[in-house]
């Protein structure tokens, strides 16, 4: 996520803005759609190492496996992601922020929509494997997990960002958020459903839904639509 975006107040001093952080995740969220969509040799036997490398160790370590399924279809699972998402929006509908909780839903929705439209245009087909440790469906690129929880966590922590999240809250957080994100797509690779160039697109396409969505809520902001304190 970028570290322009997710700073707390008093130290986001950084001149890199939202559109600009999200124009570099877009680019080279283009770059590797692209040679995703070429096959690229150099990226293919990339995807095809990591993916027999953890495919080999995943077969010998069945509890690890479990573990990596609880977290990948539990607690970092897309729906978990959304289900957070709709509570802020609860909570910021109940506190009068109205605008705001519609353009987080509607950021949530749209990065939905970007990630089903992708696998269908792409089409790529997961891994397979003669002994697969666990099974998904659906096209590959982008990881809708990697993707849905960057989006998921990065609005959060936005939201924390404008609320003035004291020094322990915003570290808590952005340590969770980290771990999530990362953690999930490694689940994804480890699991053998994803290639490591879908979850590299997943995160690169989330941060860039996330930067343009903060970027675009700032303008309106900034064009005279006033700023409310969330609780009033």
């Amino acid at each position: 996520m970028p570290s322009s975006l997710l700073s707390p107040p008093a130290r986001a001093r950084s001149r890199v803005t939202p559109f600009g952080a999200g124009a570099v995740c877009a680019l080279l969220a283009l770059v590797v759609l692209i040679l995703v969509a070429v096959r690229w040799p150099p990226l293919m036997r990339l995807d095809r190492t990591v993916a027999e490398a953890l495919h080999r160790r995943a077969v010998t370590e069945p509890g690890l496996v479990r573990v990596n399924r609880i977290l990948t279809d539990w607690a970092w699972d897309p729906w978990t992601m959304r289900a957070l998402i709709a509570v802020a929006v609860v909570v910021l509908w109940w506190r009068g922020a109205r605008l705001l909780a519609v353009w987080v839903a509607a950021t949530s929705a749209l990065g939905t929509v970007v990630q089903q439209g992708l696998k269908s245009a792409v089409g790529r087909e997961r891994p397979r494997w003669p002994d697969p440790v666990d099974s998904a469906h659906y096209a590959a690129f982008p990881s809708g997990h990697a993707m849905t929880a960057m989006v998921s966590c990065g609005l959060l922590l936005w939201l924390l960002h404008r609320h003035g999240a004291g020094p322990r809250l915003w570290r808590t957080a952005l340590a969770a958020a980290c771990v999530s994100v990362v953690g999930v797509g490694l689940t994804r690779l480890y699991l053998g459903v994803h290639w490591l160039s879908d979850v590299l697109g997943g995160w690169l396409l989330g941060a860039a839904v996330v930067a343009f969505s903060i970027d675009g809520f700032n303008r309106y902001e900034r064009r005279g639509g006033r700023r409310r304190p969330l609780g009033s």
